[in-house]
């Protein structure tokens, strides 16, 4: 006989989650995103909210990306801003550049000639996803600079999902593979 399933109440949720302060200690996963001229607050939010799911590293908010402190962005962010770190700047170039010379394997979730399906491609930590502007997508210079690019197949009419929903996607499976979860 199977054991029926009960919803955790509100308090009980709460009760499970970590502080600020225990996030900060706690070691994040090598893995950092790029987000590139994403023009809407509320993308950036919920991508704040995601990383702070996945525990990933660092969030770089390039371009002209939004940035903290904006209402826009912590209406989606729920907090998330304070547990992870970010840092803007408007050249995205540089920062990929750095991250490469670190060591960052960069792969852009991107359509080109050479791109693969997310869940087929062969990840090295650490990894730096690059996203990019939710109409015109990452720019052909940053697409130039990264190592691999993927993309999530699409069944529909659509060619491609909102930018936050994708982050969310690739990011759960990269931090997957990562953790040893997956």
């Amino acid at each position: 006989m199977s054991r029926k399933i009960r919803k955790l109440d509100f308090d009980e949720i709460q009760a499970m989650q970590s502080s600020v302060d225990e996030v900060n200690r706690s070691a994040s996963l090598p893995v950092v995103v790029v987000l590139e001229n994403v023009r809407s607050l509320y993308n950036v939010g919920s991508m704040f909210r995601t990383a702070d799911g996945a525990g990933i590293d660092k969030l770089y908010l390039t371009g002209y990306t939004g940035y903290p402190p904006r209402k826009e962005i912590d209406k989606t962010a729920l907090g998330s801003t304070e547990s992870v770190t970010w840092e803007h700047n408007t050249d995205t170039l540089a920062v990929l550049q750095n991250l490469k010379e670190q060591g960052y394997q960069l792969v852009v979730v991107e359509h080109t000639d050479s791109s693969v399906p997310y869940t087929e491609a062969v990840y090295r930590f650490p990894v730096c996803i690059v996203l990019g502007n939710e109409v015109d997508g990452v720019t052909r210079e940053v697409v130039e600079m990264c190592d691999m690019a993927i993309d999530i197949p699409m069944r529909g009419i659509k060619q491609s999902l909102n930018v936050a929903v994708a982050c969310g996607i690739v990011l759960y499976h990269v931090t997957a593979l990562c953790a040893g979860d997956g």
